[in-house]
């Protein structure tokens, strides 16, 4: 009995010396490094700055978010598909690094599938279809209408060849069977200004840049291009709802991290992530931004961005658009 009992304890002793080391193995050695491809201030540098300070207090270590801004967020890609995979570094990935760019340049230095670990799907945000006050259609089957009428006439900018803004421009104009013409600006000031001066009919516009516009009368809204109405544009109907079921085209965001991570630290930060964006201060401040139905499971985000990725390669080969430089 004694010799049971001492082998007993002996057992749930081992126990207790391996538990806390596997526990420990769910979470990554020392301080995370969340690693964002866009100036300080934006709206994914924001997201990420929300998440790794309640991460940090959740997991008892370090999480700083480093920028390192650069072609649309490939850059900063590139360095982080180069580390190892232990959870010490990981990338807000967004859809121009993991949605688009995998189509639009064929010299890309990563593979999207092969060299990242999908994490979480942070959020969502829509770009909003939007005009000059006085241009003539202000409504999203008047518009479809006055093109058809005028093809290849409607002026539409966008942010760039191949920016998000005007792959959703691609995305509709296949989807209403239109033909406007693109003019691509380099960034979203000067063509903000062009289309309130009526150099520019038409855009597709993130939501960040867009708002304050339409909140001041400048510009008007016609459309928004999540499936559902977002909580902070209530009031303007989605491309979904006027007649073109499915469509979606959003800025979307999530955390990735380099290849062959630990399949159990992946599946803890998931579930951390997911508390996280439940929290009732982080869904206030989200709402501000803009950026809705984050979390779920791993799989859902790994097959959301190999959807995203197949729909921008065939929108980009169908319309034949090239990179920029």
């Amino acid at each position: 009995m004694q010799r049971r009992h001492f082998i007993t304890g002996a057992a749930a002793l081992g126990a207790a010396l391996v538990l806390p080391s596997a526990r420990a193995q769910d979470l990554p050695p020392g301080p995370v490094k969340i690693v964002v491809g866009f100036p300080a201030g934006g709206g994914t540098d924001v997201l990420a700055r929300l998440l790794g300070q309640k991460l940090g207090v959740m997991w008892g270590i370090p999480v700083i978010v480093e920028n390192r801004a650069g072609a649309a967020g490939i850059i900063a890609a590139e360095q982080v598909a180069r580390q190892q995979g232990d959870g010490n570094t990981l990338l807000m990935a967004h859809v121009n690094s993991h949605g688009i760019a995998p189509g639009l340049q064929p010299k890309l230095g990563y593979s999207a599938e092969r060299d990242f670990s999908p994490i979480a799907l942070v959020g969502k945000t829509p770009t909003l279809l939007i005009g000059g006050a006085d241009q003539p259609a202000k409504t999203l089957p008047d518009l479809v209408a006055l093109c058809r009428a005028q093809p290849g006439k409607i002026i539409f900018g966008s942010a760039g060849s191949g920016s998000a803004q005007h792959l959703a421009l691609e995305i509709f104009k296949a989807r209403a069977n239109i033909d406007v013409l693109h003019v691509p600006y380099k960034g979203s000031a000067p063509l903000m200004n062009d289309l309130m001066g009526g150099h520019v009919q038409y855009c597709f516009e993130g939501m960040t840049t867009a708002t304050p516009l339409i909140q001041s009368g400048k510009v008007m809204a016609l459309a928004q291009t999540l499936q559902q109405r977002s909580k902070s544009q209530p009031n303007v109907p989605t491309v979904a709802e006027q007649g073109y079921p499915g469509f979606e085209a959003s800025i979307w965001f999530g955390m990735v991290g380099p290849a062959k991570m630990p399949a159990a630290m992946v599946q803890r930060m998931n579930q951390d992530i997911d508390r996280v964006l439940a929290m009732a201060d982080v869904q206030e401040r989200l709402v501000q931004v803009g950026a809705e139905d984050g979390g779920g499971s791993v799989q859902r985000f790994a097959d959301f961005m190999r959807d995203e990725q197949r729909k921008y390669a065939k929108t980009i080969q169908d319309a034949k658009i090239v990179a920029e430089g």
